[in-house]
């Protein structure tokens, strides 16, 4: 019976050893951690967003990084079979706002421990608490691993699914960065991303904790549009966050690594310029007796409300009766152009994700196999593929890992 060795027991790591010893192989996985899926347990805020029951079309959509080098990985093994695989191992399933699909049970435990179930019933040998700490290759092609405390152990083939760097508390530190460049592949810039970002303004930290819901975020590069999304965000100490921002995050990466961003918040994304400016009438005509400090909270959380005052010039303690047609202007566009600057990403520890990784160009699109070393696979976040929030990250670990356990398995019938 011919050895596959798994390196990592995350998400692709899990359903390539699954997959592979489905196949009728002998299966050795290595797991740093105490137990698998240490990342799989914090995702989806301890809910884990499983997948994204959106069509085709909205999966490539979402992916940000090669989407092209996943066609084959996502119609071999698609969202619905990422559902249907985990129902059949007795994971109930629901379908949430977005075409998110969580557990019914909101415990992403469930999904370890069904994966964590299935490894065993198919005699999986998982070693808890042992590092891989290099990779062997003789003649281009895998021969086996060596490990921390030095001891070797022989494989047929083998699949790295050792994450990206981002939580590195749940054991992605890079090592199979380290691993492929060892073996002659190239790996891209890595940046932090679906994560949230720096903002200047000192007065930015006035708003920590306020939460805004259905605004509009625009993020500039000069005049060029990076990115345009209507959603939830959030002020923190450092900057802003919420998902608005950290969707945002996965397209302004290397743009912010470079210099300084603009971020335009419409806080009323609904109303025109126009409208807004009658909505604001008909708020003044019923507070025309107040101070324009005073007449401004049917329109904004109070926490924003200095710092709409400030931006509008218009003096707070003015009534509003008193408040011209061209101040009035000035308000509407406070509210509808909220403008900060963005300096930087939060760092990798904060991250969901990396993005960057191992060249998609040394890797076989249909079976995950290194180009340049017979025998070696990779998946997962390893590689130089990452998406918006929403399951879509998690759906690349599932197809990615399931091709590379499949062929893994296969190739050692070869």
């Amino acid at each position: 019976m011919s050895k596959v060795i798994v390196i990592g027991g995350g998400a692709a790591g899990a359903v390539a050893a699954i997959f592979a010893a489905r196949n009728g192989h002998r299966v050795e996985l290595f797991e740093k951690n105490e137990k698998i899926g240490k990342k799989l347990f914090i995702t989806g805020k301890g809910r884990c967003n499983v997948t994204n029951a959106g069509d085709m079309d909205a999966l490539f959509d979402a992916v940000k990084s090669n989407p092209k080098f996943l066609y084959s990985a996502f119609y071999s093994f698609t969202n619905e079979q990422a559902m249907d695989f985990f129902e059949e191992l007795g994971v109930r399933l629901k379908v949430e706002r977005g075409n998110r699909v969580f557990p019914k049970s909101d415990h992403s435990s469930d999904i370890i421990h069904a994966l964590k179930h299935e490894l065993e019933q198919l005699g999986v040998e998982i070693h808890f608490c042992t590092e891989v700490k290099d990779v062997l290759v003789e003649h281009e092609k895998f021969t086996g691993i060596v490990l921390k405390n030095g001891k070797k152990v022989s494989g047929d083939a083998c699949v790295v699914a050792t994450g990206g760097i981002s939580y590195a508390s749940t054991g992605s530190t890079g090592d199979g960065y380290r691993f492929a460049e060892k073996t002659g592949h190239k790996v891209t810039e890595l940046y932090p991303s679906l994560v949230p970002m720096e903002v200047k303004e000192w007065y930015a930290k006035e708003l920590q904790g306020l939460s805004l819901r259905n605004v509009r975020g625009t993020i500039l590069d000069g005049k060029k549009k990076l990115y345009d999304e209507f959603g939830e965000m959030l002020f923190t100490h450092f900057g802003v966050s919420g998902p608005v921002i950290l969707s945002a995050s996965s397209f302004c990466a290397k743009a912010v690594s470079k210099g300084a961003l603009k971020l335009v918040i419409d806080l009323k994304p609904a109303l025109s310029g126009e409208q807004l400016d009658e909505r604001i009438l008909r708020d003044f005509a019923e507070a025309k007796n107040r101070q324009f400090k005073n007449s401004l909270s049917h329109l904004y959380p109070a926490k924003l409300i200095p710092e709409i005052i400030r931006r509008s010039g218009i003096d707070p303690d003015k009534q509003v009766n008193e408040i011209t047609r061209q101040e009035r202007r000035r308000l509407v566009e406070a509210t509808k152009g909220l403008t900060f600057t963005l300096t930087g990403l939060r760092p990798f520890k904060e991250a969901i994700i990396t993005q960057g990784g191992i060249s998609v160009k040394e890797t076989d699109p249909s079976t995950m196999e290194s180009k340049r070393v017979k025998g070696l696979y990779f998946a997962g976040e390893l590689l130089d593929l990452d998406a918006v929030t929403g399951g879509f990250n998690l759906q690349i670990a599932w197809s990615t890992g399931w091709q590379a356990g499949k062929a893994a398995a296969k190739d050692t019938t070869l």
